[in-house]
């Protein structure tokens, strides 16, 4: 698309002005898969070597970049497999919660571990990126509320309640429904987090865990990185009749750069791709090697469209339309993903979506609402209702075996 100049003008204006905006809120962004990505890096998880204060070209994330994207908080996802068996999914866990920490000392003039709200804001106005803690799955506490306690110790804030395979307590998007939502543990989860202040993570779930986790807990949700279902029509996405729930709640919905969730066009060649896939799979059995090279070449005959900014600035109209201003955030799934919407290619380039929601109408108050204030709210609200309950009771003792019988 050709810009002329003064289009190019306004489009330098929109930015200095996203650029600013950063300055004065905390860009609070919900996942970013960094620790998991250096299991992936030569010499891995070897940070002295693995120097991100320099550009990393193999990664989406590094110092420069984060300061160009204006970022003022970060929750690190210490993502494992759901198909880990559970033991090995805690320690792994564990690993995975010492990257983070072991970032932080390693780069102390970057990072700073944020345990609370007032945390965040405090090491945003040292010109510091306040760091959070994410765990991606109920199979990292295997079943133990005694896990989650200490995960939490840890500095865990949230807690995703599935990822993609179903726990023995929750309902996943991406599996078969086996509990019908949340099991009477699944229950009792919620509600120890709401005791620790932990926040609910209702990315990944089922839209049945979706509700009974919004029945159950006293305090906000969030979805760490998902879109509207209206827009993208995918498991993994917020339906409307739970966007219609938030007010009440008071949880946010922190919108993801993931194209398979974004885009419609992205969504309809990704199932043409799964027929095919599933067709050659049918006609050539056993042979994986021609599924594979099959495929290529239907990829090569057909070309995956590019999700846009513009879409990903859709799905945050939709959930103001549906749930309101105060209850959107961002979750950019950087370093989670292999496909990237274009224009929003790394942590450098949240200014190019704030600029966007500009061009839109979007006032300076809304976006530092959709930027960071948004979830620092619900965070807070959810640690005064941890405050309450722990004057009404201690840790719960509760297991999986006595409330589900041993499921």
């Amino acid at each position: 698309m050709f810009m002329t100049s003064d289009d190019l003008s306004a489009q330098q204006n929109l930015l200095a002005r996203a650029k600013a905006l950063h300055g004065q809120a905390p860009l609070i962004d919900g996942h970013n898969d960094y620790p998991w990505a250096l299991r992936g890096l030569d010499p891995g998880r070897d940070l002295a070597k693995a120097d991100i204060t320099k550009s990393v070209p193999s990664l989406m994330t590094d110092i420069p970049r984060l300061r160009a994207g204006g970022l003022g908080g970060q929750f690190w996802s210490v993502y494992v497999p759901s198909t880990m068996p559970a033991p090995e999914a805690v320690t792994a866990t564990l690993e995975q919660i010492d990257v983070v920490h072991r970032m932080l000392r390693q780069w102390p003039e970057t990072f700073e571990l944020a345990l609370s709200a007032d945390d965040v804001e405090r090491i945003f106005k040292k010109g510091r990126i306040a760091s959070m803690i994410g765990m991606e799955g109920g199979h990292s506490v295997d079943s133990s509320l005694a896990t989650l306690r200490q995960m939490h110790a840890l500095g865990a804030r949230y807690m995703t309640l599935t990822h993609n395979n179903n726990t023995p307590w929750a309902d996943s998007a991406a599996d078969k429904a086996e509990h019908g939502g949340l099991t009477k543990f699944g229950e009792e989860m919620v509600r120890e987090m709401n005791w620790l202040g932990m926040l609910v993570d209702l990315s990944h779930v089922s839209p049945d865990t979706m509700e009974d986790a919004l029945r159950v807990s006293a305090a906000p949700v969030i979805f760490s990185h998902s879109n509207a279902r209206a827009i993208g029509d995918v498991p993994r996405n917020v339906p409307d009749a739970i966007l219609r729930q938030l007010p009440k709640n008071g949880g946010v919905v922190m919108v993801t750069f993931v194209p398979g969730f974004t885009s419609p066009e992205v969504i309809a060649h990704d199932k043409r791709l799964g027929a095919e896939r599933t067709r050659l799979q049918q006609t050539m059995p056993g042979d994986e090697a021609g599924v594979n090279k099959a495929l290529d070449a239907w990829r090569k005959a057909n070309p995956a469209p590019r999700a846009t900014v513009a879409q990903v600035a859709d799905h945050i109209d939709h959930i103001r339309k549906v749930a309101g201003i105060d209850h959107i955030g961002m979750g950019g799934d950087f370093d989670g993903i292999t496909e990237v919407v274009q224009g929003l290619e790394d942590v450098s380039k949240y200014p190019v979506l704030t600029a966007e929601l500009l061009k839109r109408g979007y006032s300076d108050d809304d976006i530092r609402k959709v930027i960071g204030l948004n979830v620092l709210r619900a965070w807070r609200q959810a640690d005064r209702v941890a405050a309450d309950l722990k004057k009404q009771r201690g840790p719960s003792s509760a297991t999986i075996a006595r409330l589900d019988g041993g499921k």
